[in-house]
């Protein structure tokens, strides 16, 4: 008790006060009451220890309850328990409240997203989440823009993009914070029914004895946490923008993701058959792949009479046929085929880098680049935003990590590493060839003989968007129509089969096709996507998130709760930076474009 008491702001009448008289969320001084619950002593069940200060006050006998309350203090937690009549028993620390990796192993190291993973597992998750089909196509936009605007460009949007990655993780601890809050108010209503019916000094019955030894154990864990901001629960953006933001804001919010989502399908259903075309396209005088110094046009024969853009809308058909059909039904990519793809990813990253370099240290590099050129910034800052998207799914990959202690360091760390590559990867691309030869998709330029001369090689790097992208494209287009479902959807509703099983998987699916159908200048559809969507996505949503995450815990919990996971951008200006940064680069995007269709 002397050590709850010199701490400050800790006042044992205070908390005995607050304790028997409320037992609530209610601020006293820098303290808050976590949970409540009924400690029973059994019929022939002794008590084991108590203070000894409290055993002249109550000497609890078989069959008799006492109230128990968990108060927080900062990083501290406290354990009160009082007596009949409200006579307080004891207070003293609770140690193993502190440890969350304690509580993770009393629960049995499971959460609702499944089996946990180390820090470290997480951070290459992160990794192959945010190294995807954007990577591909910047090195074109490298060379599009110079090589010092790039460089430049691109480590600015990388550190704007781990800013909002904090904001994103700190409104998801103030969600868990709140959900947690409802299941401690649940618990007590609980409590409070049960001592309606019963006082302290009644004998407990067999039954409801061992009832009372079931129910707390899990959740007293939860309700006990050394710090309700611990991220224990899955909380989707959705679900996040329902909790802080209004009707309009929640709707702005799943357009947002749709417009995203259609582009990201864009992409993916143009990059396969502009794939396939490349390589199976080629000209009477190479026979092994795309011509060093060759310019197809969409017009050019490709087999006999048919013409290259005929067969790329050929293989754009096979695609939807092959795929499209699992837009209709549910499907899940499972842990091996995401073990597959991320080995192709890298194997393919790391042939591609080599090569590079080699020829580049043999002197055969075509590339030279220039400082900067103004025309190619509009598509570099789009590539650049898609390149480093991993906002929207954030819940999915950090609440499995098992300990998040450093979190906020292991996030920078993979930030650095992601840039590190990026930077790698365009570098060695844009002084290896030249700026005019770079294809959009990065690994068509590697289908070369004068490049690579081992055809398996070639074919690999040539086709590897075919496999990788086709494996993506049913789980994004399940997750549009799932957001379609979403925001149309009214509580207690259901749609007609027809409505759910044809319209929104078709409405999901032709959109896309439609676009791809009509254009296949991934460059274009990767800058547009990232530029508009993308700037929404990653800069807008997190930045109001945030603000109003911060408003709505300050309100619920007061002014001096501490949110374990803040942003270390806590500061308002950072909020509003990153707004204006976002509003800025829309408005410099649309005008970039209207001016380019205005010269044309």
């Amino acid at each position: 008790m002397r050590e709850a008491a010199s701490r400050p702001g800790i006042y044992p009448s205070q908390m005995h006060k607050e304790i028997h008289a409320h037992t609530s969320a209610t601020q006293t001084g820098a303290a808050r009451v976590q949970y409540r619950s009924r400690l029973c002593v059994a019929p022939n069940q002794g008590v084991s220890s108590r203070p000894k200060r409290a055993r002249k006050r109550w000497a609890p006998r078989a069959g008799t309850c006492a109230l128990q309350a968990l108060v927080q203090h900062q990083d501290e937690v406290y354990s009160f328990v009082l007596g009949g009549g409200g006579s307080l028993i004891s207070a003293q620390k609770e140690p193993w409240l502190r440890d969350p990796s304690s509580l993770l192993k009393m629960t049995g190291e499971i959460t609702e997203t499944g089996e946990l993973y180390s820090p470290y597992v997480g951070l290459v998750y992160m990794f192959n989440l945010i190294v995807g089909t954007g990577a591909l196509t910047m090195p074109k936009a490298f060379a599009s823009a110079g090589w010092l605007v790039s460089l430049v460009l691109l480590v600015f949007l990388s550190f704007m993009s781990f800013v909002t990655t904090t904001f994103v993780v700190e409104a998801m601890a103030a969600a868990n914070a709140q959900l947690r809050w409802k299941r401690m108010e649940s618990h007590k209503e609980e409590d409070e029914e049960d001592s309606s019916t019963t006082s302290d000094s009644d004998v407990l019955a067999q039954d409801n004895y061992e009832r009372a030894e079931r129910r707390p154990i899990l959740s007293v864990q939860r309700r006990g946490s050394s710090n309700l901001f611990e991220i224990t629960d899955r909380v989707e953006m959705g679900q996040m923008a329902g909790m802080f933001f209004n009707k309009v804001g929640v709707n702005l919010f799943y357009f947002c993701i749709i417009i995203y989502l259609y582009g990201d399908l864009a992409i993916y259903a143009a990059a396969v058959p502009f794939s396939l075309m490349q390589v199976t396209c080629t000209s009477s005088n190479d026979s092994c792949g795309v011509e060093t110094n060759a310019k197809y046009n969409d017009t050019d024969l490709c087999w006999g009479p048919v013409r290259r853009v005929d067969a790329y809308r050929i293989y754009l058909a096979i695609f939807t046929i092959l795929l499209g059909p699992f837009t209709f039904f549910d499907v899940q990519k499972t842990k091996y085929l995401q073990i597959l793809t991320s080995l192709m990813r890298w194997i393919a990253f790391a042939i591609m880098i080599v090569l590079a370099l080699v020829r580049i240290g043999h002197g055969q590099g075509e590339g030279h680049p220039p400082l900067a050129d103004p025309a190619g910034i509009r598509n570099l800052f789009g590539v650049c935003v898609y390149s480093f998207m991993c906002q929207h799914s954030l819940p999915s990959l950090i609440t499995p990590v098992s300990s998040k202690r450093h979190l906020t360091r292991l996030v920078l760390l993979d930030y650095v590493l992601i840039l590190a590559f990026y930077s790698l990867l365009s570098f060695t691309a844009i002084f290896c060839f030249r700026g005019d030869s770079i294809l959009d998709m990065y690994t068509l330029n590697f289908a070369r003989c004068d490049v690579v001369s081992l055809a398996a090689v070639r074919f690999f790097l040539g086709l590897f968007p075919v496999f990788t992208i086709s494996t993506n494209f049913p789980i994004i287009a399940v997750t549009l129509r799932n957001n379609w479902k979403t925001l149309f959807h009214r509580e207690g509703g259901t749609y007609p089969w027809v409505v759910d099983r044809v319209v929104f998987p078709t409405i999901t699916l032709l959109p896309p096709v439609v676009v791809a159908f009509c254009t296949h200048d991934l460059e274009s559809l990767v800058g547009i996507t990232g530029a508009y969507a993308g700037t929404g996505i990653q800069y807008l949503i997190p930045a109001f998130l945030v603000y109003h995450c911060r408003k709505d815990i300050q309100l619920a919990f007061g002014h001096a709760t501490v949110n374990k996971h803040r942003s270390p951008f806590r500061h308002t200006f950072w909020v509003g930076f990153v707004l204006l940064w976002a509003f800025s680069c829309l408005f410099f995007v649309t005008a970039n474009i209207i001016i380019s269709e205005a010269k044309l």
